[in-house]
């Protein structure tokens, strides 16, 4: 039996319905508005779904965002998944279960979250994407990037102006490719950004890869694994040169980076006689900005993750207090299913020439360095 407030209520809930036909209930916004504009929302948690520890970018990236997101009078629930995606999905049905205000995904396999996402957005609650584009699914609200496509560039670009290609320089030089992991939607774009550059090179045969492998799919390496980059380098320099240099070596990720040179250490590289041959990487981790000022590594990509930890609290804030996020790419990033609304950053190139941008933005100090 309704009560003389209930049936007002219900009689102003019929009376919004049939004054719009988008409206889907009483108290929801017409398509079209945020679902999620509250402001009970400010001081909520924010669930946080990085993919390992196993890289220390992950790491800076889950401790610059919880600290942030605190900054800005949020609780923050952070967690891991440590590559596994069972454990990543059990993770958001339990951030879903507690009601967190909203979700920020780095996701170990992008295609894995279509039925998680499903109930968090049947629980009003959105959704951004981290780092790695969330496929197969509607139910993606926003997404936070770097621009990946120019992480290829600058890294191809890097090999080709090393090596003197754009000035007239011939060759022919010798070059091998890695990719990233399968399941990360990155990989496509980090591959063909570098492919980008090297086309005309390799059509010219000014640079040729002695295997035989160019294609994307005999290049992934799961996980973006160290030691199986360090395994698929040792194959590569059995079988392909036994009697040839390896003059430049595309590494798409730091940590595959540090595999790939011990095993072209293994061989002999590394002397005098016998220098390490230019070798690119990405994330600016710190073993790998070290190895660069040894001489050992070449180049990394220096992605600043607090500012897209900034990034990703603006957008978050804006979303959950009735602001409008900001984007500035709402065509490239397709997943599958929707154009996801982007911001994208831009990527740095450094090597040893320029470690000091590191230092000058705070990223690392001095000391470490040395």
């Amino acid at each position: 039996m309704l009560t003389v407030r209930g049936a007002r209520v219900a009689a102003m809930c019929a009376g919004l319905l049939a004054l719009s036909l988008t409206a889907t209930a009483c108290g929801q916004e017409a398509v079209g508005g945020s679902r999620y504009k509250s402001h009970d929302n400010k001081g909520g948690t924010i669930g946080i779904a990085m993919p390992t520890k196993s890289s220390e970018r992950w790491i800076a990236d889950g401790k610059n965002m919880a600290k942030q997101f605190r900054q800005a009078g949020y609780k923050t629930d952070l967690q891991y998944g440590e590559d596994d995606v069972r454990s990543q999905v059990a993770q958001l049905e339990n951030m879903i279960a507690k009601g967190h205000k909203l979700l920020v995904i780095a996701p170990i396999n992008g295609s894995a979250l279509t039925d998680v996402l499903k109930r968090a957005h049947d629980a009003n609650i959105p959704v951004i994407s981290y780092d790695r584009l969330i496929l197969g699914t509607k139910n993606v609200d926003f997404y936070a990037t770097f621009d990946n496509f120019k992480v290829g560039v600058l890294q191809a670009q890097y090999i080709v102006d090393r090596l003197g290609l754009p000035k007239g320089r011939k060759g022919p030089f010798n070059i091998e490719l890695f990719a990233g992991s399968s399941d990360d939607n990155n990989t496509r774009y980090f591959f063909n950004g570098a492919m980008s550059v090297f086309k005309p090179y390799l059509e010219r045969k000014e640079l040729i890869v002695r295997s035989g492998q160019t294609k994307m799919n005999q290049l992934t390496t799961d996980k973006w694994s160290g030691s199986a980059a360090q395994d698929r380098m040792e194959d590569l320099l059995n079988k392909a040169y036994s009697n040839r240099d390896v003059d430049a070596v595309l590494s798409p990720y730091d940590g595959m980076s540090i595999g790939i040179l011990s095993a072209l250490k293994g061989v002999g590289y590394g002397t005098k006689s016998k220098p390490y041959p230019i070798v690119t990487g990405q994330d600016a981790e710190l073993a790998s900005v070290k190895s660069i000022l040894r001489g050992q590594q070449t180049q990394t990509i220096y992605k600043d993750t607090r500012k897209l930890a900034k990034a990703t609290v603006q957008m978050a804030d804006a979303e959950l207090t009735g602001g409008t996020p900001e984007v500035n790419d709402r065509k490239s990033y397709h997943n599958g299913q929707r154009t996801v609304p982007t911001f994208l950053l831009n990527p740095v190139s450094i090597d040893k020439s320029n470690t000091q941008i590191l230092v000058d933005q705070g990223y690392y100090t001095a000391s470490q360095l040395k």
